[in-house]
């Protein structure tokens, strides 16, 4: 009978626990898109129109709307871009709107909440632009909102809001000519100071080629990476190859460094 009605007790408490499933009213939507080097992401939810007046009745005019359903909608830059006009470093934002009649105003806060309501009663004052709407061709009606990416070049392209007949765009202009050109100049500039300091340090310790590690870590400390934790492995690298006197006076130089930085841990190794 104990085991019994512990069985009962058990059956009961999960159906409590126990959760139906249903779709949501307004679906989760998550749309990632390149644009020229750097990530675009947007999060937000997708409300129908279900036979409603949308903007002017459901999404009244000239008042903010959390542009979608549900939670605030989240739109990620993984890098700086210039977004509608408006400098816009890197991070995740709220996007906000306040809908109008012909021009629609754009809200970025900085992203730490879902709730819609928490950016309103914020201090934060977030990046405002304004941008202008288009109604679309007659006859064509968009049932379910959507946010995505048109016009894809490689220095931009626009992020699109669309629903019923109205469609607003938002330039994006990222700054990969400068990207690029860098990345040229890096590779074409061969291996930086840092990447024959590893190597060097690779091959010490690995007892490999002292000699080729002596040649890559004064190579590293000629293109400006006279660092006292590379002056240490320097002088472990002279010392491997028997220079002693070479060992002990790049240690000296390092240990004088180590103190100036008061890093105590390479003061006791220099030591």
């Amino acid at each position: 009978k104990n085991v019994f009605f512990l069985m009962l007790a058990v059956m009961g408490t999960t159906l409590l626990h126990a959760q139906i499933q249903t779709p949501a009213p307004s679906p989760a939507a998550k749309i990632e898109q390149k644009v020229g080097l750097v990530d675009v992401s947007v999060e937000y939810s997708r409300p129908s129109k279900k036979g409603r007046v949308i903007f002017g009745d459901v999404v009244p005019y000239n008042e903010v709307w959390r542009t979608g359903a549900n939670a605030a909608t989240k739109v990620t830059f993984g890098d700086d871009v210039v977004f509608g006009g408006a400098e816009v470093k890197k991070g995740s934002y709220a996007l906000m709107t306040k809908p109008g009649e012909k021009t629609w105003s754009v809200m970025l806060y900085p992203h730490n909440s879902t709730s819609f309501g928490s950016y309103l009663e914020s201090d934060v004052q977030p990046i405002t632009f304004t941008v202008e709407s288009a109604k679309m061709p007659a006859g064509v009606d968009v049932e379910t909102f959507m946010i995505g990416f048109d016009n894809l070049s490689n220095h931009g392209g626009t992020l699109f809001l669309l629903w019923e007949k109205t469609w607003v765009g938002i330039d994006i202009k990222v700054g990969t000519d400068k990207a690029v050109e860098a990345s040229i100049a890096k590779v074409m500039g061969g291996p930086s100071a840092n990447d024959y300091f590893a190597a060097a340090g690779y091959y010490y310790t690995e007892k490999k080629d002292m000699k080729q590690a002596l040649e890559w870590i004064n190579t590293s400390i000629a293109k400006g990476n006279e660092k006292y934790w590379v002056l240490r492995t320097k002088s472990l690298i002279q010392a491997e190859l028997g220079d002693k006197k070479g060992a002990i006076e790049t240690a000296t130089k390092s240990l004088d460094m180590a103190k100036k930085d008061d890093d105590g841990a390479y003061i006791k190794m220099n030591e």
